[in-house]
C-alpha cells in the first residue's frame, strides 16, 4: 500500500530491473545495449577492485571485537552461529549432489559463460587491479584481528572500525543503488545472446528448491536445539512464527529484533540470554543466506559443466561461513561479501556473479526470515549452556556486536 516504501525496496527494484532487462532484450538496438554492457564491465571491474578491501574491513574488526567483547558467551554464540552456517552449506552440497543431476538435467548444456561470448561487447575496457588478492585479504584480516585481541590496541581497533563504516557506506551509498542497473544489463545481455529462457527456467527450479530447503533447515535447527534445551522443537518453532513472518514482510533483521526477542522469551529463554543472543545473532547468524548462496552457486557450476567435489565445496563453505559472520547488514550485504570467494574459490566470472546477485535478491525475504527464526534456536541452546544467566558485566562490555550494533549497523539483510 505504501508506494514510496515499495519503490525504495531493493527487492522491488531488482524485480523491475529483471523484467525490464528481459523485455528490452527483444527490441533494444545493439548500440544502446552495448552502453549497458559497458557499464557492467566497469562496475564488475570495480567490484573486483573493491572486494578484497571489503573483506579485510569487515572481518578484521569482527575478529578483534570477539576478544574485546562479551567473553566466553560471545565466543560460544559466534561458534554456534558459524557452525550453523557451515552445516547449512554442507546440506546444500549434499542436496546439489543428489538432486541437481535430475532437477537440472535438461539445462546441462546451458553454460553461463556463453554470455561472455555473445555479440555484445563493451565500448571501453578499463582495468582496475585489486590492491591485494582475496586470499591475501582473508589471511591478513585473520592475522591482524587475532593479534589485536592480544595487543589490545585501541587506536588500531578504532581505525579498522572506522574503515568498516566507510566500506559499509560505499556498499549502501554506491554499490547497492547501482545493482539494479547491473542486473538490468546482465539480463539484457543474456536475452540478446539467446540464453535467457533456458537459464531462467533452470534458476526458477533452484529458487523454489531454496525456499523449501530453508524450511528443512529451520526444522533441523529446532530439532537439535529442542534436544539440547529439552524442549518441544515443534512448539518452539511455532512460537517463533511471528518473527518469521515479520522478517518475511520487512526483509530486515533489525526491524525484527523486538519480535524475535519476545518469541525467544515465549520459548522460556531467560531475559539476560535473550537480550544478548538475539541482537548478536541478528548480526552474525546468516545460515539461511548461506543456504541460498551455496545452492545458487552450485547450480551455476552444474549448468556450466564444472565439477563439484567435496574438497572444493568444503573449502568454499568454510571460508564463506566466516564471511557470513562478518557480512554487513545492508541490502544485499551477504551476497556482496561473498562475491570475492565466488571468484577466487569457484572461478566465477562477472555474469555468473550477476546471476548470483539476482537470484539471491529474488528471495531475500525468505533468507532473512530463516536467519531470524534460527536465532531463536541458538538462543535456546545458549540459554541451556548458561543455565539462564549471562553476567551483566559481560553484556555491558559488548559494545561492538551487541544491541547497539544490531540496531545501528543493520539496515536490511
Amino acid at each position: 500500500m505504501d508506494l514510496k516504501r515499495l519503490s525504495n525496496s531493493l527487492l522491488f527494484r531488482i524485480i523491475v530491473a529483471i523484467i525490464l532487462g528481459i523485455v528490452c532484450s527483444f527490441f533494444f538496438p545493439e548500440w544502446l545495449a552495448r552502453i549497458f554492457v559497458t557499464f557492467n564491465s566497469l562496475f564488475g571491474n570495480f567490484l573486483g577492485f573493491f572486494i578484497p578491501v571489503l573483506i579485510f574491513a569487515l572481518i578484521t574488526p569482527a575478529i578483534a571485537g570477539l576478544g574485546r567483547g562479551a567473553g566466553k558467551w560471545l565466543a560460544i554464540t559466534t561458534g554456534i552461529a558459524y557452525g550453523s552456517a557451515v552445516v547449512s552449506g554442507l546440506i546444500s552440497w549434499g542436496v546439489a549432489t543428489l538432486i541437481y543431476p535430475m532437477l537440472l538435467s535438461n539445462q546441462g548444456d546451458v553454460a553461463v559463460k556463453d554470455v561472455e561470448e555473445g555479440a555484445l561487447s563493451s565500448y571501453i575496457d578499463i582495468q582496475m587491479p585489486a590492491p591485494m588478492e582475496v586470499m591475501t585479504a582473508l589471511i591478513l584480516a585473520f592475522v591482524v584481528g587475532v593479534a589485536m585481541t592480544t595487543v589490545k590496541s585501541d587506536t588500531l581497533y578504532s581505525g579498522v572500525a572506522d574503515l568498516r563504516r566507510v566500506v559499509m557506506k560505499v556498499i549502501s551509498g554506491f554499490i547497492v543503488p547501482l545493482l539494479p542497473i547491473y542486473i538490468f544489463g546482465m539480463f539484457l545481455s543474456l536475452g540478446m545472446n539467446g540464453n535467457l529462457t533456458a537459464t531462467l527456467s533452470a534458476f526458477a527450479k533452484v529458487l523454489v528448491l531454496a525456499i523449501v530447503m530453508s524450511f528443512v533447515l529451520l526444522l533441523l535447527q529446532f530439532l537439535i536445539a529442542g534436544t539440547i534445551a529439552r524442549r518441544n522443537p515443534f512448539t518452539s518453532l511455532k512460537n517463533m512464527m511471528p518473527a518469521y513472518f515479520t522478517a518475511l514482510g520487512t526483509s530486515s533483521s533489525a526491524a525484527t529484533i523486538p519480535v524475535t526477542y519476545e518469541c525467544a522469551r515465549k520459548n522460556n529463554v531467560s531475559q539476560s540470554v535473550a537480550g544478548f543472543t538475539v541482537p548478536l545473532c541478528a548480526t552474525i547468524h546468516l545460515s539461511g543466506s548461506m543456504m541460498k548462496i551455496t545452492l545458487f552457486a552450485f547450480a551455476i557450476m552444474f549448468m556450466d559443466g564444472m565439477d563439484l567435489p567435496l574438497t572444493t565445496a568444503l573449502g568454499f563453505i568454510l571460508m564463506l561461513g566466516v564471511t557470513m559472520v562478518a557480512a554487513p547488514g545492508v541490502p544485499g550485504g551477504a551476497i556482496m561479501a561473498a562475491v570475492g570467494l565466488l571468484s577466487a574459490n569457484l572461478g566465477f566470472g562477472d555474469d555468473q556473479v550477476a546471476l548470483m546477485i539476482a537470484a539471491y535478491i529474488a528471495i531475500d525475504s525468505f533468507g532473512t526470515a530463516c536467519n531470524v527464526t534460527g536465532d531463536g534456536a541458538i538462543a535456546m541452546v545458549v540459554d541451556r549452556f548458561a543455565k539462564g544467566n549471562i553476567a551483566r558485566m559481560e553484556l555491558d562490555d559488548d559494545d561492538d556486536l551487541g544491541l547497539a550494533a544490531a540496531i545501528e549497523g543493520i539496515e536490511e539483510d
